[in-house]
């Protein structure tokens, strides 16, 4: 397996930087990671170091090679971070809830794999064409594909979700997959702060003419100065699949033909926010590994 990524988060104009990313990796599979904690919410910052902890940690308890069902994976991934989300809040008797969006994906067997909730999204690239965005669980997406043809009120605010991770209610959450990848195909996961300055055809372009890792620079910095003072987080990580040879000395090349079984590489490092999170509680973990490895059991007997 052969891939080159490229990530870049930069504060903006905020006080601080609630978006957290990260990606990780074994022989035969690979892991890509966005959250964006929720303003208005007490840390959102935890939030998303919260999700992208947990699901990289169970990642790499299933990941061996690879992931045997990523969709059963995804559900219980997600619902595992989901109520970490909650018991931390318990634990520091907080009065409300702190709250995330996800994006996140997994390559593997050739095959790509995605999963979103809120309005972080996934674009997926071919040829400098756009095959396949994620649909934000946002009132303003759901209504222009309802009524595109209906003009919204100018003081229509794009921002309010539906659905997150760390509400009281249960998640909404959709699950993309299988798609069969193609040489030089090239997946980017980003924050609002980029969608929300730049349109989808400039993300595209730009994303189709150069390597993820001259892309993303450049396409951070427009986001940053269209917006001005009051720019969002922008963060984005892309990916570039089964990278050209011509491309071995780029940066953020990344081969794992000479990785050995049973080895994992992870950028998702734990204690580095100021507010410290505890670690994951390991019982809570092994619990959720079983209810994937139930929710994989059933789903083979349901095929045979």
């Amino acid at each position: 397996m052969k891939f080159s990524v490229f990530q870049l988060s930069r504060k903006g104009g905020r006080d601080k930087n609630e978006d957290r990313m990260g990606y990780c990796y074994t022989k035969a599979s690979g892991l890509f990671l966005l959250a964006d904690g929720m303003g208005g919410h007490p840390e959102g910052e935890v939030a998303a170091q919260i999700v992208l902890q947990t699901i990289s940690a169970l990642y790499q308890k299933e990941a061996t090679p690879e992931i045997d069902d990523v969709k059963a994976f995804f559900n219980m991934a997600i619902m595992a971070a989901h109520r970490q989300i909650l018991r931390y809040a318990a634990e520091k008797h907080l009065m409300d809830t702190p709250r995330t969006t996800l994006v996140a994906a997994v390559v593997q067997g050739g095959m790509a794999h995605w999963v979103h909730c809120g309005d972080s999204r996934l674009y997926f690239v071919r040829h400098s064409e756009l095959l396949a965005r994620t649909r934000d669980h946002s009132y303003i997406e759901q209504r222009q594909e309802a009524k595109p043809d209906v003009p919204l009120p100018a003081n229509f605010n794009r921002n309010v979700l539906y659905t997150c991770l760390g509400s009281p209610t249960k998640p909404v959450f959709e699950v993309t997959g299988p798609v069969p990848l193609q040489q030089g195909d090239k997946m980017l996961l980003c924050s609002d702060g980029l969608w929300g300055s730049l349109d989808d055809a400039e993300i595209v372009f730009q994303l189709g003419q150069k390597q993820v890792g001259s892309a993303v620079p450049e396409l951070v910095e427009r986001a940053l100065t269209k917006a001005g003072a009051h720019s969002d987080n922008v963060t984005v990580i892309a990916m570039e699949w089964e990278t050209p040879d011509t491309f071995e000395s780029t940066r953020g090349t990344i081969s794992t033909d000479t990785i050995d079984d049973g080895v994992f590489a992870s950028t998702v490092q734990a204690g580095w926010l100021d507010s410290g999170v505890d670690d994951l509680d390991d019982e809570a973990i092994e619990r959720s590994i079983a209810e994937i490895n139930e929710a994989i059991r059933r789903s083979a007997s349901r095929k045979g």
